[in-house]
């Protein structure tokens, strides 16, 4: 009987480790195959894909029309407050001052007694003016009685010609020294009523600048006080001829009222508190000649001060209207680009694409400025993102009014 031979497997430890080791080699060399593959294939599909241009998404900017408002164009210049009425009293005769009859300081009224002269010496002139007048008088009468005595006696020759004509000429000596007498009874009348200082105007006075005692007269001291009426003051400034230039050009002579204009140059002034004096004033003169040594002219305007807020010889702030432009085509100057060859906006057309138009600027005020030519009212103009703009480029446009409410988009449209 034939067995059958098992034959056991040859356990040799050495082929067992090359056949792992064959086994593991193949395993990377398969995998290494397959990422070079996949590598490849990724490789193809973006190189593909990078011939493609992917289409770029508009900027987004802001926009508004181009706004048309009543421009008002100021100047500003130093200025000089002034009362509208300055007088000196002074004593117009000689004397003693003998009584001073106000308050230093305070309000007096016209014709207020503010001083009393020794009036003695002048009521004994009046006095002897006045009898000395009586004299003449009597004189004259006396000489117009002889004359009529003489007369009919010279018609009937009873008296010569040589009588006739002494008594006229004695008439007429007489009426002479009356109208003499007259004058001269006037006159001391007239120093009699110098003696009592009275006020020439209603206002404010000042400290005397006198004493009780004091012998004042026209050639010793005779300034006795000052008086201010500042319940309406005068605010005196200069003006370029260059300011005078254009507003001729704006068809605007300074210090002249137009009833034909809509308005008036009115002029408002800054208190030292730095706050705005709430009432207007108005120009009323302007020097018609250049002063040569400095290129300026001067103004002159009028200023109600109700409350004497205002202090003669203060200095001020002066803002005067010199134009006022009807329905200007207005900008913010955050939308203009300043180069050498002028400025210019973008302007967004109704397809959303825009356009670089050149403009010429007129009078700024506030963050906004005037444009005189090159824009049309209510076009709409870009205000914010216009820097990396191009001419025809379309934009995606949003409303300035909702600028806030889109701030953050805003900002990253403007940082790409």
């Amino acid at each position: 009987m034939q067995m059958d031979t098992y034959k056991k497997p040859i356990n040799n430890p050495i082929m067992t480790l090359f056949s792992k080791r064959f086994n593991y080699k193949k395993r990377t060399r398969i995998i290494g195959l397959s990422a070079v593959l996949i590598l490849a294939i990724g490789g193809a599909i973006v190189w593909i894909n990078s011939g493609k241009k992917k289409p770029a998404d508009a900027p987004a900017v802001c926009v508004m029309p181009a706004g048309v408002q009543n421009v008002e164009i100021y100047g500003e210049y130093v200025g000089r407050i002034r009362a509208q009425q300055f007088v000196e009293v002074r004593a117009r005769v000689e004397g003693f001052l003998e009584n001073m009859l106000f308050e230093e300081g305070t309000h007096v009224e016209k014709g207020q007694v503010l001083f009393v002269i020794d009036p003695r010496v002048y009521k004994a002139r009046a006095e002897k003016a006045r009898a000395q007048l009586h004299k003449d008088e009597a004189q004259a009468k006396k000489a117009e009685r002889d004359l009529e005595r003489i007369r009919p006696l010279y018609e009937q020759n009873a008296a010569s010609r040589l009588d006739l004509d002494n008594a006229v000429a004695a008439y007429e000596t007489a009426k002479a020294s009356v109208n003499m007498s007259k004058a001269d009874v006037d006159q001391a009348e007239q120093e009699l009523s110098y003696t009592i200082v009275r006020s020439p105007i209603s206002g404010q006075i000042s400290e005397r600048h006198v004493d009780l005692g004091t012998i004042v007269g026209t050639e010793g001291k005779s300034l006795l006080a000052t008086i201010v009426k500042s319940d309406t003051v005068l605010v005196d400034f200069s003006m370029t001829a260059l300011d005078y230039l254009k507003s001729k050009e704006r068809n605007v002579i300074i210090g002249q009222r137009d009833s034909t204009r809509s308005w008036q140059p009115t002029v408002s002034i800054t208190l030292p508190d730095n706050s705005v004096y709430p009432y207007r004033g108005a120009v009323d003169f302007a020097e018609p000649q250049v002063d040569p040594r400095t290129g300026t002219f001067s103004v002159r305007a009028e200023m109600p001060n109700p409350g004497h807020d205002l202090l003669p010889g203060q200095f001020t702030k002066v803002k005067v209207l010199l134009d006022v432009r009807e329905h200007a085509t207005v900008v913010p100057q955050k939308a203009l680009t300043i180069e050498k060859g002028g400025a210019y906006i973008f302007v967004m057309r109704k397809d959303s694409t825009v356009e670089r138009r050149f403009i010429e600027l007129g009078p700024e005020f506030g963050n906004n400025v005037v444009v005189e030519r090159g824009l049309a009212p209510k076009e709409m103009i870009v205000t914010e993102g216009f820097h990396k703009l191009m001419p025809g480029m379309k934009v995606n446009a949003m409303p300035e009014t909702g600028r806030k409410n889109n701030k953050e988009a805003n900002n990253s449209t403007n940082k790409k």
